[in-house]
């Protein structure tokens, strides 16, 4: 209403005398209405006039404060980012493979344990007199052994008999052979009678009838001699299964004291000392207990599938950083590398799952926590970078506010590239080393002179993709 009342104050007799007169007709009609709607757009017109040259006139010659920051020139990593879920190394669900009284339990449930570290001991008694029973058979079957090597040696002995007495009864029987023609040459010059050359020859017809009953026992004898060796052999392939006997019981008994199979973190108990132990259990509900192992550890995430040609593109030049960091630690983040891309995406998300191994020797990472997953690809050298909050947004595109030498606001068109933590990269339009506002932006118009405030806070590093 401060125009109207400069209006009445400066002229308040002649507006109503051209008013009064103009409209006169219109009052008579009955439309005094669009006499008050006249004199209130002339108001308006008056007080956006006087609020424009106002600005205007601030804007010149008040300066805007504000803050501004350098753009600077330097290496960016390039980031994606992502949710990741913590998982064991490898898990094992330790059982018992013999049955029996659990005697000890050895370690405390949560602690960590050592591949090989004793766990739980079962009653071994039985599996103590199974392998005395196994060496005690391996000791009667091993004098067998020796039973059947002696009567291998009296087996040869008897064969050595038999040849002696093969050669001992040929000489005879040749020498009965000879006597027998000589007589008969006798007999036919008439010097003897017949029935003394017919007793030299009988005489050699026994003499030949004993070498081959001789023959006859060394084959006898070398028979047996075959058989006292298969006897030998019979023995030993006992003793042999009497050594297998004895393994198996010290295998049976060295699964009474059961051992860590990896290293890791034990979970909880399910036996106490005193129960009783089921062999080979088929429910994961009777393991005695599990191992998880957390050093290492995996991280696994996913990334929507159009990340998927950056990933492939920058992990053929080598292993890639993978870095973890558990909500509400504000230590350092964990790192760790790429090991594994799965074959193929899940169609229902889009996504394709990744897996990050880490060394996880502070055990920051514990099986089934959420963590923010870090995964660098690369590092973009000289890039310019500005803090996000300087980059505006008008009808024309993206723009800065660049302070000139003279403390006046320039707003400068610039191209964008990757989006940071707290911080944008320009990849057109900004030089290193110009100074652009950060705050109070929407105070300022081209050419606007500024003050510059100090700048509070911090710019941290970070490409997102």
């Amino acid at each position: 209403m401060r125009c109207l009342a400069s209006v009445q104050t400066k002229k308040p007799s002649s507006l109503i005398a051209q008013t009064v007169p103009r409209f006169h007709g219109v009052i008579q009609t009955g439309r005094l209405w669009l006499l008050l709607l006249g004199l209130t757009w002339l108001c308006a017109a008056c007080n956006a006039s006087e609020a424009q040259s106002t600005k205007g006139a601030a804007g010149k010659n008040r300066p805007v404060p504000v803050v501004v920051t350098t753009a600077t020139q330097k290496m960016i990593p390039i980031l994606l980012r992502a949710t990741g879920t913590v998982e064991a190394y490898s898990t094992v669900s330790v059982k018992s493979q013999v049955g029996g009284q659990l005697t000890g339990v050895y370690f405390q449930q949560g602690q960590n344990v050592k591949k090989g570290d004793l766990l739980f001991k079962i009653d071994s008694r039985s599996l103590e007199a199974a392998l005395m029973q196994a060496n005690a058979a391996k000791a009667k079957d091993v004098a067998q052994v020796k039973q059947a090597q002696a009567n291998v040696v009296k087996a040869i002995a008897q064969v050595n008999q038999a040849k002696a007495n093969v050669v001992k009864d040929v000489a005879q029987a040749t020498n009965a052979d000879v006597q027998a023609q000589r007589y008969s040459t006798l007999l036919k010059q008439g010097a003897i009678s017949k029935e003394q050359a017919d007793q030299f020859q009988t005489t050699a017809d026994a003499q030949r009838a004993t070498v081959k009953a001789d023959q006859g026992g060394v084959a006898n004898a070398q028979a047996a001699v075959v058989a006292a060796q298969a006897d030998v052999q019979n023995a030993q392939a006992a003793v042999a299964a009497d050594e297998a006997a004895i393994e198996n019981a010290k295998v049976q008994l060295s699964y009474s004291s059961i051992y860590a199979p990896i290293a890791g973190r034990t979970g909880s108990v399910q036996l106490t000392r005193g129960n009783l132990v089921k062999a080979n259990a088929a429910n994961a509900d009777d393991s005695l207990v599990t191992i998880s192992q957390i050093r290492p550890i995996y991280v696994t995430f996913s990334i929507p599938q159009r990340q998927l040609p950056d990933l492939k593109k920058y992990s053929t030049r080598g292993k890639l950083e993978v870095n973890a960091l558990p909500p509400k630690d504000a230590g350092r983040p964990v790192r760790g590398e790429l090991t594994f891309v799965d074959s193929g995406l899940n169609t229902q998300t889009g996504t394709i799952q990744l897996k990050g191994t880490f060394a996880n020797t502070d055990e920051r990472l514990v099986p089934g926590q959420f963590v923010n997953v870090v995964l660098k690809l690369t590092e973009e050298p000289n890039a310019i970078t500005v803090p996000s909050q300087a980059v505006q947004s008008g009808q024309q595109g993206q723009f800065v506010y660049v302070i000139k030498a003279d403390k006046t606001a320039e707003m400068r068109p610039v191209t964008v590239g990757d989006t940071v933590e707290s911080e944008t990269v320009i990849r057109q339009g900004l030089k290193p080393g110009e100074q652009v506002v950060t705050d109070g932006q929407f105070n300022l118009v081209p050419g606007a002179t500024v003050q510059v405030k100090p700048e509070v806070g911090s710019r941290s590093q970070g490409v997102n993709r």
